[in-house]
This record gives C-alpha cells, structure tokens and sequence, in this order.
C-alpha cells in the first residue's frame, strides 16, 4: 500500500490509501480531503501511519490532534545537520568580545581558542570539533598557515588587550607575581628553540622551552615570554618586567617571585632599574654569621611573628615563623628519613647512588662502604622547622612581606590551569612559530578562563570554570525553515538549570 495525493477539479486535494492487487489499484481508505498545504501535510502523515500501523493500531494514530501530528511530521524531518553545539560560541565567544580580543578580525583566531577553552585538544582535533559541532569546515593546512603569523602578527595586541583587562579589573597594578615554568616535548631532537636543559617535571632528557608569566593579584594575567630550554630561570626576569613597562609605561610595581629567581646579579639589577621587590630566601644558604642570627632570633618567635636582619648589600633578610609550617617541616623530614632509614638497612643504598639532594643529606660515609645516617645532621635540620625567610628592599613589614607572597600561589595555579584545564601540553608543534603561536592562544584562553572565574565567584554560581565549560557541551541551537515562508531560523533549546546559571552569569 501507498498514500496517494488526488487534486480535483474544485482544486481540493484528497489524500488517500491505495493498494495493488492483481496490477489493479484499489483505493482502500480516503483519509480526508483539504484546500490547505498544512492540512493536506497532515493528512499524509496520518495516512502514512495507518499503513505503518494497520488493524488494532489505527484508531490510535487517527485521534492525533492536528498539532501532535505536525509535531512527529517536524521531527521525522529533523536531521544531525540542524543541531549545533552553540555553547562555546554562547559563553566564551560573548567573553572573548566583552574582553576586546574581537579587535582581531581572523573568525580562525576564535575558533581556535574557543576550542581551547571548551574541548582543549590537537589543532588537528580542533578542525574535528568545528566540523562536528559548530558545522564549520576548515583544513588543517589552513590552520597552520595562520598560526605561522599569528606570532608576529598578534601577539602585542594580545598581551594589550589582557594588560588593559587586568588594569580594569584590578584598578590598581602596584604588585606583580613572576615565575617560570617548563614545557616538555616528546621528541629527542634540540633546536634553536627547544633545548635540553633543568626539568622541574624530572623530563631531564626531552628538549624543554622555559615560558616566564608575569600576573597581577589574584592570577590575573600581564604578559609572558618564551625562552630556549635551556635558560637559566634568574635570567628572564629582568628583561620580561622590562618589556612590559616599556610596552605600557606603568608604574614600577612591586616583584615578588620565588627562590628560583634569586642571585646576587638579579638583586643588583633590580636595585638598579629601580624595582623593588620580595623574593623567597634560602635561609640554610646564607654566611654562618647571618644563620648564627637567624637561630638566635628564632628561639623568641611565636606563631605568626617574624624579625629582619640587615644585609651587607643594603637587602632585609625576613624571618618568620609558623606553627603550621613547623608540622609540616617536621612531618615531611620524619616521612623521608624512614623511607631513607629502610633503603640503608636493606643495603641497596650504595656510594656511587647517593647525592646530596633531598633526604641524603643526613647521611655520613664511613670508609669505602659504610653508609649511616648522620643523627648530629638531623637534630641541626629541626632547628629551622618553622622558619621561612625572604629577602626584600622594601620598607614594609614583616607581616605585610607574608602577606604578599603568599599571593604567588596565584601564579603557580595560573601554570596549573594552563596545564591542566587548558591542556597547554603536550606540545604537538615543532617550528618555533608554531610553538608560539600555540602558547599566545593559551594565553589568550587564560585571560577568558580568569574573567569566567571572576564571574562566577561574584554571582555566586556555585560551580567551578571546569564545570562550566563541561556544560556549554550539550547547550544546541536548532536550525529550521519555515515551508511557507522559507525563512530559516535558529532556535537555543531549553536549557537545564545549571546551564540557565551560567547564561545568567555571563548575560546579565
């Protein structure tokens, strides 16, 4: 049986069933007869199911009201095509404008850090998600060939358009954070770019590149800088602060960065340029003059409180002292010291295996081959539970000293979000614009992440970043056409509420 559409002479068209039998056609049921398309459209649906569904199932699909059946004639129509995932482009592309990153007008630009943000992967994945989910058809030689100028093309309006976000949000930039971190690749081979050098990941043997971040309070982004892989971290200080004032002329703020930055040549030359700064100390390192001080002064200490010590290069050396650090000290040396103390009594710690990082520095050789634990070492070591030093130009206190650096863990959870949420690596690049261009769209994913952050902690979401860019995975539009008008239109779909918090957020 077929459904058959019989106009007649008043211009009504009837719908009908019709069968073959014998090469006979024989109309078996009239469904209904109608001037009007729409009508007529249902009538063939109806039509439709009754031979889908003949006998005990017919009464059913023939009491369908006229809307129901329009319903099921739309979605048996409705193809994968239609449906889009619109949330990436609904959250982060409305952030992506709102922060001024739109001022670069390559739509490539934002596809590929929208990507980074929503489904952080492989450009050549990138490609498969636009396609996918967003209906956009691109190469991935076109991909590469703008990531080979985006470098030299886009990196400084980048950094403005994120320098002059966080001068907005913060007001006032009078503190800034720097460190470094290493970014590993896969491949043996060195270039001009990526060197074998220090691994803070322990990849001692994989070619490396340093990248140095410069943030402002709470995270949010300045600048950065790349550097070959094997550079040594106290040098890329001074020259990043540098770049970064002569770009935007600001006030030189306070540096505060860790113990890796600090050498007699980065304090000189700070001093020099002017900036002042807090950077962590290594107190055990200092002249035993100083360390003779530092321990004497300690016996006074009570939690939270803290001293200065004057340093021949005109520097404060800051000592404070910390019940909760003085647990931690003290927890970590006895966890180490009973790991090291089974490694010697089983024999397998040998001379040729021990250096002087970590917990064998308690140990003591005696002869060719006997190995002990030196106990004089250890009750030395307990002397400094407790006890974090930092060395500064400033005038400010010691408790204002804590107080700011403690702000640093805001750069190493910046590196912790490029790493981990933004999938910074691994690298699959290897020209060094490409390198480049792959850190700048990072940076630029960062920038947007801090502001989505911001947002959510202020209208208190209830929800992490991660979280949110987990829901604008299945926020779709519907792409339809109208048939009489043949308009097409989109539609969002209902969203749940969770995503209709994130909306609120961002669009309020």
């Amino acid at each position: 049986m077929f459904v058959r559409k019989n106009r007649n002479r008043s211009g009504s068209v009837s719908v009908q069933i019709i069968s073959k039998e014998h090469k006979k056609y024989r109309v078996v049921e009239t469904i209904g007869t109608s001037k009007d398309p729409e009508e007529i459209e249902r009538l063939v649906v109806e039509a439709k199911n009754r031979i889908n569904y003949p006998a005990k199932q017919t009464q059913l699909f023939s009491t369908l009201s006229k809307s129901d059946l329009a319903i099921k004639n739309f979605l048996a129509e409705l193809s994968n095509s239609q449906i889009h995932t619109i949330g990436p482009e609904l959250i982060f592309g409305m952030l992506f404008d709102r922060l001024g990153f739109g001022i670069i007008k390559e739509k490539l630009f934002r596809h590929i850090v929208i990507a980074r943000l929503a489904y952080p992967t492989s450009k050549l994945k990138t490609v498969d998600y636009l396609y996918r989910y967003r209906g956009i058809a691109t190469e991935i030689d076109t991909v590469y060939r703008f990531l080979d100028k985006l470098q030299s093309k886009h990196k400084e309006t980048v950094e403005r358009v994120a320098y002059e976000y966080t001068k907005r949000t913060l007001k006032n930039i009078s503190v800034v954070f720097y460190d470094m971190t290493t970014l590993y690749f896969e491949a043996e081979d060195e270039d001009d770019l990526r060197k074998i050098g220090f691994s803070k990941d322990g990849k001692f043997q994989k070619p490396q590149i340093m990248l140095g971040l410069l943030v402002g309070q709470d995270g949010y982004p300045i600048g950065y800088n790349i550097f070959e892989g094997n550079t040594f971290e106290g040098h890329t200080l001074l020259p990043t602060l540098k770049e970064i004032e002569q770009k935007y002329g600001f006030k030189k703020p306070i540096v505060i960065a860790d113990a890796a930055l600090l050498s007699k040549d980065n304090l000189k030359n700070l001093g020099k340029q002017k900036y002042q700064f807090i950077l962590g100390a290594r107190i055990k390192n200092e002249s035993n003059k100083i360390k003779q001080k530092i321990l004497e002064q300690a016996k006074r200490l009570e939690d939270d409180q803290g001293f200065s010590i004057k340093k021949p290069d005109g520097t404060r050396l800051v000592v404070t002292y910390s019940d909760k650090r003085q647990k931690k000290d003290a927890h970590n040396r006895t966890r180490g010291l009973r790991k090291l103390r089974q490694r010697v009594k089983s024999g397998r710690l040998t001379k040729e295996s021990i250096n002087n990082r970590g917990y064998n520095k308690f140990l003591t050789l005696e002869g060719e081959i006997t190995v002990e634990i030196d106990e004089d070492k250890v009750k030395e070591d307990q002397k400094w539970d407790g006890l974090k030093g930092y060395i500064t130009n400033t005038r400010l206190s010691p408790k204002k000293i804590v107080e700011n650096y403690r702000h640093l863990w805001q750069i190493e959870k910046a590196f912790r979000i490029s790493k981990t949420d933004l999938k910074i690596r691994p690298i699959y690049h290897y020209l060094k614009r490409r390198i480049e261009a792959h850190i700048c769209i990072a940076f630029v994913a960062y920038t947007i992440y801090k502001e989505l952050e911001r947002l959510l902690y202020k209208h208190n979401a209830g929800f992490s970043p991660k979280r949110a860019a987990e829901l604008t995975h299945n926020m779709y539009e519907l792409e339809y056409t109208l048939p009489h008008a043949k308009k097409t239109e989109k539609k969002i779909l209902k969203m749940d509420e969770e995503q209709l918090t994130l909306h609120k957020v961002i669009y309020r």
